[in-house]
């Protein structure tokens, strides 16, 4: 089975173009543009968000500072600090067996660690990508390049994994926020300190 590459905005179906997937791995990679100032700090999250739009608590926002959902279903595999080397950057596990019937979707995000501090944004980043691999065969079901300059932003949805008539899909999002990870978070009902 060949992995399918999809574009900005195109859906898969999950389900159907891998009908034993139940556990799926959510690789992204990136690579910083060279640059002579700071380095970049690159990080994964996942919101678990209900059909309402919003996460059902902050226990639905998982991070590097919560690195797992309370049931199990998403667990974030650590954070990578400086994005070198080949393959994904950081890794996100979900058991779409274990996600509450009331999660709709969750959704992939991407940001940069002190953004606003550093002057970076996504513009300086090159070679994003989210994947999803089947975690029990290793077979790659579909990837998502995003190819476009995002000079503003500091903070992206990759994509989104989100249930359809009784599917698993998958959506490549990349839509960027200005506002980086607090601002996304904010807007999607995690309450912050």
């Amino acid at each position: 089975m060949a992995s399918l590459t999809l574009s900005k905005g195109s859906n898969l179906s999950l389900t159907k173009a891998d009908p034993g997937l139940t556990r799926a791995m959510v690789g992204l990679g990136w690579d910083p543009r060279t640059t002579a100032g700071e380095m970049f700090d690159l990080d994964a999250s996942a919101l678990l968000v209900s059909a309402r739009g919003k996460v059902r608590s902050n226990d639905d926002f998982i991070f590097y500072n919560q690195l797992e959902a309370k049931d199990g279903s998403v667990v974030h595999q650590g954070d990578n600090r400086t994005g070198e080397g080949e393959g994904d950057d950081e890794q996100i596990l979900i058991d779409l067996t274990k996600v509450a019937a009331d999660v709709d979707k969750v959704v992939i995000v991407v940001s940069i660690d002190q953004a606003e501090a550093r002057r970076q944004n996504f513009g300086m980043v090159r070679g994003a990508f989210c994947r999803v691999v089947n975690d029990v065969t290793g077979q790659e079901v579909v990837r998502y390049d995003l190819t476009e300059d995002a000079a503003s932003e500091t903070c992206m949805i990759f994509a989104e994994i989100y249930r359809h008539g009784g599917e698993w899909k998958f959506r490549a999002v990349g839509q960027g926020y200005a506002s980086g990870l607090a601002g996304l978070a904010t807007d999607f009902g995690v309450v912050l300190d």
